[in-house]
């Protein structure tokens, strides 16, 4: 496991159309997830202990934000050979198993998280109705540990301001988690 951070939010950078497999069976874009007032892009996966810590706490902040007008939706970028726990299958069962609320995606080429810049899981992607990125922070100060109740909810409180008045927090603090599991060159 290679801890990274997520690197500064560039505020205003438009965020790239996308057309990826959902554990659903059907094909999702970038407009199909986006809400009336954002969308969400959470960069995710099925083993990464920091992202298994925090999957209850991401389907109530789901939750939240969708009654908002935020779309919200998951991709998970990582190389399944080598982590097969990753795979789409497993995909299924972890969106089943921890009731997910929101389209699970598989970026099989990886190309889509190369085009947003996600480097880790979680990685989240916070844009306007504008489709401009507003938020590239964590969130809550959870890290591995599970999210406690009283945990100031930084995303959630990062995107109501958005979806509310269009512009992310001057302050955010980046994400952490698990590289994202590159296809080596075979």
């Amino acid at each position: 496991m290679t801890l990274m951070h997520t690197p500064v939010c560039d505020f205003g950078l438009p965020a790239p159309d996308f057309k990826l497999k959902g554990v659903d069976g059907k094909f999702w874009t970038r407009d199909d997830c986006a809400g009336e007032d954002g969308l969400l892009v959470m960069y995710i996966c099925n083993h990464c202990p920091y992202v298994k810590a925090i999957q209850q706490r991401l389907v109530e902040d789901v939750k939240v934000l969708q009654e908002n007008g935020i779309g919200v939706v998951a991709i998970m970028s990582n190389d399944p050979n080598d982590y097969p726990e990753d795979s789409f299958e497993n995909m299924q069962r972890i969106a089943k198993e921890k009731d997910y609320n929101f389209p699970y995606l598989i970026d099989d080429t990886q190309q889509i998280a190369k085009e947003y810049g996600a480097i880790c899981t979680p990685d989240f992607f916070g844009y306007n109705n504008q489709m401009e990125l507003q938020y590239r922070g964590r969130l809550d100060e959870s890290g591995m540990q599970p999210s406690s109740p009283d945990a100031r909810r930084e995303l959630v409180e990062a995107m109501l301001e958005v979806a509310k008045t269009g512009n992310g927090p001057v302050e955010q603090v980046a994400s952490m988690g698990c590289s994202i599991k590159w296809v080596a060159e075979r």
